[in-house]
C-alpha cells in the first residue's frame, strides 16, 4: 500500500482551516473569502556585491485586510517560497484575531542564507528589498507593518525603518512602519523576549485549569515538569530560560541543528546558549549527553515538548513515536495536519501555534501604538502612581507608631510597593492579560462544544468567527 503523502505547509494550514470551518454556518462565499490569500507580490532585485550583481527573490503576501494595517514578519531563509509565505500570512490573520490585535495577516520572506553575507552586504540587500516593498505601499504604518522572523532581528528592522524614513520624509509616524526595532530606535522594552515570554504565559494559563491539565495526562503545576525544546533561537531560548528560572521546569533536552543535548537533572539554558554562540552548535558541551541525531530526541519521554524552530518537524513519519502528552507550538506549523490527527488520537494535547506564539505580534502591537502616540509607556502615570502608593505606606507607618510599633512591614515590601510600573512592567502585564484572554476564548469553545476535539479547532473557530464579523460589518 502506498505511503500516505505528507501535505505541504500551506496544505496543512488549509486542511486545519477546512476541518474547523466545516463546524460553522458561514456562507460558502464568506468562507472562501476568509480562506484565500488576497495578494502576493514577488520581487526580484539585483545588488552589486563582491564585484558582481547578485539577484535575490523576495515575497510579501497579504492574506486578509479585514483590518488594516496588515501585520507579519519578514524571514530570511533558503526555504522561503510563495507557498510558505502565504501559509504564514494566513496564520497571522488567525493569530491576530485570537489575541484581538487590530491587524490583518501578512508575511514576507527573502530567499537568502543570511550567514553567507557580511553585515554591510546584508544591509545593502535589506535596504533594496525594503525599497521594492515601500514604493508599492507594502511597508507603511497604515497599511502593512513587518516585524522580525526567522533569520532577521532588530538590526534588520532598524535598516528598514531608516529606509522608509528616507523615502517618506514627511511621515511623522515613520517609526510605526515596522516593529521589533531596537529600543533606542523606536522599539519597545520586552519585544525581543515577547514570543518566548508569551509561550511561558500560555503554559501558565493552561496549568491554571486542572481539567485541561488532566486532559494532557498531567497533574499539579509547572514546577518540576520535564521540558524538551527544539530550537534554541530567540523564541526557544527565552521560553526555556523563563520556564526553568521562574517556573521550576527542568529542561531535560535541547535540540539544535548539529544534534541534541540531554540531561535528566536539567540543562543550564544560559550556559548552553553561550556555548552555541561560541562554537556554532551544541556538540562538545561538557554538562550533558550529546546525541548526533537530534530529531530522535523529539521522541524522548517528557512532560512538555516545545518545537520552536521550523515547520513540519512533527510529521507522519515520527508522530506515532512522539511521547510528550503536552505539545506547545512555539514555532509556526511545527505539527503537520496528518501528525495532528495521529497525536490527538493518542490523547496528546496541542496548544496551537496561532495562539502559543502570538506574544510577538501582541508586543509588536504595543510598539506600533507607542510609535503612533509618540510617548513611552508609563511616562505620564508612573510617578503619580508612586505618589499614591507612598501616601498609603506613610499612613500605615503612622498607624503603626500609634500602636507602639506592634508590627512591621516585610523587609522589601515598601520598596516593591512604591515602585511604579515602567514600560517593561506594562508590556509584560499587557502580554499576560492578552495570553490569558486568548486561552480562555479557545477553552470555552473546546469545553462547551461536543464537536470540537482539541484546542486547534477551537482556536480556528474563534479566529474565523472574529474575522467573519469584521467582514460582515463591512457589508460582505
Amino acid at each position: 500500500m502506498a505511503a500516505k503523502r505528507e501535505p505541504t505547509f500551506r496544505e496543512s494550514v488549509d486542511l486545519m482551516f477546512n476541518r474547523a470551518v466545516a463546524l460553522t454556518d458561514l456562507s460558502p462565499g464568506l468562507e472562501e473569502k476568509i480562506r484565500v490569500c488576497n495578494a502576493t507580490y514577488t520581487v526580484r532585485f539585483g545588488v552589486r556585491l563582491r564585484g558582481q550583481i547578485h539577484t535575490f527573490t523576495g515575497y510579501r503576501s497579504v492574506h486578509s485586510e479585514h483590518m488594516e494595517p496588515v501585520k507579519g514578519g519578514i524571514r530570511y531563509s533558503m526555504g522561503v517560497n510563495q507557498d510558505e509565505v502565504e501559509a504564514l500570512a494566513a496564520l497571522m490573520t488567525y493569530k491576530c484575531a485570537i489575541v484581538e490585535v487590530p491587524f490583518g495577516g501578512s508575511k514576507g520572506g527573502l530567499h537568502i542564507d543570511p550567514r553567507e553575507w557580511e553585515e554591510h552586504e546584508l544591509e545593502m540587500i535589506t535596504r533594496r528589498f525594503a525599497y521594492e516593498l515601500i514604493k508599492r505601499d507594502l511597508i507603511n504604518p497604515a497599511q502593512n507593518v513587518p516585524a522580525p522572523d526567522m533569520g532577521t532581528g532588530e538590526r534588520e528592522m532598524a535598516w528598514i525603518a531608516d529606509q522608509y524614513k528616507r523615502m517618506a520624509t514627511t511621515d511623522i509616524n515613520y517609526r510605526a512602519c515596522v516593529t521589533g526595532k531596537p529600543v533606542n530606535g523606536g522599539g519597545i522594552q520586552g519585544r525581543t523576549e515577547a514570543t518566548g515570554r508569551g509561550v511561558q504565559y500560555a503554559l501558565r494559563e493552561f496549568f491554571r485549569h486542572p481539567e485541561d491539565v488532566a486532559a494532557a495526562r498531567l497533574s499539579g503545576t509547572l514546577d518540576g515538569k520535564r521540558v524538551v525544546v527544539q530550537g534554541l533561537g530567540n523564541v526557544g531560548y527565552h521560553a526555556a530560560k523563563f520556564l526553568s528560572e521562574e517556573d521550576g521546569c527542568k529542561v531535560t533536552a535541547i535540540i539544535e541543528r548539529d544534534g541534541a543535548l540531554m540531561c535528566d537533572t536539567g540543562l543550564d539554558v544560559e550556559a548552553v546558549r553561550g556555548w552555541i554562540a561560541r562554537h556554532g552548535g551544541v556538540d562538545g558541551y561538557p554538562d550533558g549527553r550529546y546525541v548526533r541525531d537530534g530529531s530522535k530526541v523529539l521522541e524522548e519521554e517528557c512532560d512538555i515538548l516545545i518545537p520552536a524552530a521550523m515547520e513540519g518537524v512533527i510529521n507522519l513519519e515520527n508522530a506515532e513515536r512522539i511521547k510528550a502528552p503536552l505539545i506547545i507550538e512555539a514555532a509556526n506549523g511545527p505539527v503537520t495536519a496528518g501528525a495532528d490527527d495521529i497525536l490527538r488520537q493518542k490523547g496528546a494535547v496541542i496548544i496551537p501555534d496561532m495562539y502559543a506564539n502570538a506574544g510577538g505580534v501582541t508586543v509588536s502591537y504595543f510598539e506600533w501604538v507607542k510609535n503612533l502616540s509618540h510617548i513611552r509607556f508609563g511616562r505620564i502615570g508612573r510617578r503619580q502612581e508612586e505618589a499614591r502608593h507612598e501616601l498609603i505606606v506613610k499612613e500605615l507607618e503612622r498607624l503603626n507608631r500609634g500602636l507602639g510599633d506592634a508590627w512591621e512591614m516585610s523587609p522589601d515590601f515598601k520598596q516593591k510597593y512604591l515602585r511604579g510600573a515602567g514600560e517593561l512592567e506594562l508590556v509584560r502585564s499587557g502580554l499576560d492579560d492578552t495570553m490569558r484572554a486568548g486561552y480562555q476564548a479557545m477553552r470555552e469553545v473546546w469545553r462547551t462544544r461536543q464537536d470540537v476535539d482539541g484546542l486547534r479547532v477551537a482556536a480556528y473557530l474563534v479566529a474565523i468567527d472574529r474575522v467573519a464579523l469584521s467582514y460582515q460589518s463591512k457589508g460582505l
